[in-house]
């Protein structure tokens, strides 16, 4: 296994910077997750530690051993791509031991591993079909186990769940991530799904705009974003933002009449000079009877069991968790602890000793 680093990694196309000064250390059997918008740089940053992409300036080092000028079979990674690649005139076993016999390995080598793996990925009964016989998420299984039959240092992964139906995708899911803990491989995974970055990763890696704009473990980034657009990718329905206006005694929402107190505030907002901005999650926005702020109520909705809701301040819809039982009109309430505050010019959040939870 191994631990990769990073250091002011840039990558220009022409005039393009696809990677801008990126620096990270992925330690040796960490799992670790790319999470963000298509073209934020995210898959190019898996190509250069792949050695598929060069990089513009900036040093990639696999257990502190500089590797920008060695070739990717010298590299000693395995990585996986979104679309199967496998050879369909041969079969399973044939398409997972291809990479040692390339090698020259041995064939009782050969046949070690493959039982080894076969096991692992519970492939017994596939091996002598072909690839057209097998549905797509167990042909991905095949091109993970080819990829695991070298022992790489490394395992990277290109949205290898994207092209899969979704009703095999949460199996997949899961399966990879206790294929990867039974391995202890050092596992770099990219995609733009939050769920699966939520569910697999033990730190998330948010990119946007070609740099990275948070490194932390999943429940981290969901509490405690470091800016807006953290708080906003993160989370289905998305944060709830929301204009704070100061006002005498506290601040209003926006375009309402709704004004959160000082006694309701922390102390680093009330003193804090500049423009400023509230997040909110909707599960910490409950419409209940009786007491709350007077915020239309422009809709009610069902996801799954759940349901939200949807209330406007000024031209802006927002939605917040129904904890109603009837159809009583109520109030609008914000729980304190979920409460988040960022700076309205440069997005980030302002530390304010609260941990929402």
């Amino acid at each position: 296994m191994a631990r990769i680093d990073l250091k002011n990694l840039s990558i220009h196309f022409g005039g393009f910077k696809a990677v801008d000064d990126v620096s990270l250390t992925v330690n040796d059997g960490e799992f670790a997750v790319y999470l963000g918008p298509s073209g934020c740089g995210k898959t190019t940053t898996l190509r250069a530690i792949a050695g598929l992409v060069s990089a513009t300036s900036g040093d990639i080092l696999f257990d502190g051993k500089r590797v920008n000028d060695l070739r990717p079979s010298e590299r000693n990674i395995a990585m996986v791509f979104q679309f199967v690649s496998l050879y369909p005139h041969l079969s399973i076993a044939e398409n997972i031991i291809f990479p040692l016999k390339a090698r020259g390995v041995a064939k009782a080598d050969i046949a070690r591993k493959l039982d080894w793996v076969t096991g692992i990925f519970k492939l017994g009964d596939d091996l002598r079909r072909y690839p057209s016989a097998l549905p797509p998420g167990a042909r991905q299984k095949v091109a993970l186990a080819r990829a695991v039959i070298r022992e790489p240092a490394a395992l990277l992964l290109d949205e290898p769940l994207s092209a899969i139906d979704e009703q095999f995708r949460e199996e997949m899911r899961w399966e990879l991530g206790h294929l990867q803990r039974e391995l202890g491989v050092t596992t770099i995974y990219v995609t733009h799904d939050q769920r699966e970055a939520m569910s697999l990763a033990d730190r998330i890696v948010l990119m946007n705009h070609s740099k990275i704009v948070q490194v932390a473990k999943p429940d981290t980034i969901f509490f405690q974003p470091s800016s807006v657009f953290a708080g906003q990718f993160i989370g289905s329905p998305s944060m709830n933002l929301i204009d704070l206006v100061p006002v005498s005694g506290g601040f209003r929402l926006g375009a309402s009449e709704v004004v959160l107190t000082h006694a309701e505030l922390p102390e680093a907002v009330i003193r804090n000079p500049r423009a400023l901005k509230l997040g909110v999650r909707p599960r910490d926005v409950r419409l209940v009877s009786g007491a709350g702020h007077p915020l239309p109520v422009v809709d009610v909705f069902s996801v799954g069991r759940e349901k939200y809701f949807a209330f406007r301040i000024g031209d802006t819809i927002h939605q917040g968790f129904d904890t109603l039982t009837d159809s009583t009109p109520g109030g609008v309430v914000f729980a304190p602890d979920g409460l988040m505050f960022f700076d309205a010019e440069t997005g980030m959040r302002l530390e304010t000793g609260r941990i929402a939870a």
